[in-house]
């Protein structure tokens, strides 16, 4: 090849995937020998990690991308994406729109949970005490990032997400299995536990603070646990818009037009309309 052609060649390059006519090849796997073999988790894995997974490790990923396909029209994702489709977009378009809001406050506190639970497991592996490590942990992201402990609390569900029992009680299976280290399970329900007593009344884990406990226990990147929320939700996001393509409506706004917004400008200026 000449060294223009290289010049080329390597303006890209990958590791994720090899191809050529007639070929395909992912992390050097071949796509017909994928195909029928491996499962979306497991494909999932090898893509973003570089190699497959186990079976149980393909199961325990599977089961928190389940856990948060969907929240219903009151999350704000899932109601921009049916506005969106009421206002003309097509399937893509409703799905970059609810996408697009999953950032930091709708959608990331996933991946500020595994910083934080990485925080307090640095903290042990240092010899320190988990109770100990997980309330000067707390004290340090509320003082450096914010008041909001992520993965904790929820405006809905009260006292308990129902969810994260069930996610904790799979990393429970999986561990005592040797699937995974459990270490991350304590560390989500010290930090819980420390923020009841703080609190004085039930502070529960939500859906970010459950699926950061696999991920974490997996071994995903904090940025990795957001994109795989992402990609989770987008289930109940296509579901959302196919339905509401399905029931019809025109430039549906976030509350029924009766309702009105609450005005807090000026008063009418006098001799105006």
């Amino acid at each position: 090849m000449s060294e223009t052609g290289r010049d080329v060649s390597d303006w890209w390059t990958t590791e994720i995937i090899d191809m050529a006519p007639g070929q395909i090849r992912f992390r050097g796997h071949a796509i017909e020998d994928l195909i029928g073999n491996v499962t979306f988790p497991q494909m999932i894995w090898l893509m973003t990690r570089g190699a497959l997974p186990t079976e149980a490790e393909a199961r325990l990923l599977e089961c928190a991308l389940v856990a948060a396909v969907d929240h219903g029209p009151q999350a704000p994702s899932i109601a921009a994406a049916r506005m969106a489709v009421t206002c003309g977009l097509g399937l893509n378009g409703a799905m970059a729109s609810a996408v697009n809001m999953l950032d930091d406050v709708h959608g990331g506190a996933g991946e500020q949970a595994v910083e934080l639970f990485s925080w307090i497991d640095e903290a042990v592996r240092a010899d320190s005490d988990l109770d100990e490590a997980a309330a000067t942990m707390i004290d340090r992201w509320q003082n450096e990032r914010t008041r909001f402990v992520p993965g904790f609390g929820h405006r809905f569900h009260k006292p308990e997400d129902p969810r994260a029992p069930r996610l904790l009680g799979l990393v429970d299976e999986a561990a005592e299995a040797g699937t995974v280290s459990g270490r991350f399970a304590d560390i989500g329900r010290a930090v819980q536990t420390i923020l009841n007593a703080r609190k004085g009344k039930p502070v529960p884990m939500n859906i970010d603070g459950a699926t950061a406990v696999v991920y974490a226990e997996l071994g995903f990147a904090g940025q990795l646990a957001r994109g795989l929320f992402c990609l989770s939700r987008s289930v109940g996001v296509i579901a959302h818009a196919w339905e509401q393509m399905n029931q019809g409506g025109r430039n549906k706004g976030p509350t029924p037009p009766a309702y009105r917004w609450t005005y807090t400008g000026p008063n009418p200026i006098e001799g105006e309309n």
